[in-house]
């Protein structure tokens, strides 16, 4: 088993590009092209902000918190995911 990383500002990042990345599926057939839209956005922010940090030497921490401003922009309540309800939205 590897050891956790200790580098708090690596594992915000991490985190931040784990949270672009894992979305809820669609709840619908039809919910699948704004799923894919949405999951494309964020993927590329993902890439943007790891590239910054493994090519040019940008700070993860504040790399973290540029791509959560990002992720902001597209929320993937964009979409009905699976579970969701009427009662519950």
């Amino acid at each position: 088993m590897c050891d956790p990383i200790q580098n708090t500002e690596v594992r915000g990042l991490l985190a931040a590009v784990l949270e672009a990345l894992a979305i809820p599926y669609p709840a619908t057939v039809g919910g699948g092209e704004v799923y894919d839209r949405l999951l494309a956005e964020r993927a590329m922010h993902a890439t943007t902000t790891l590239r910054g940090v493994l090519d040019h030497g940008d700070d993860p921490g504040w790399t973290a918190d540029y791509l959560r401003a990002r992720l902001a922009e597209h929320p993937p309540a964009e979409h009905r995911a699976r579970g969701d309800t009427e009662a519950g939205r």
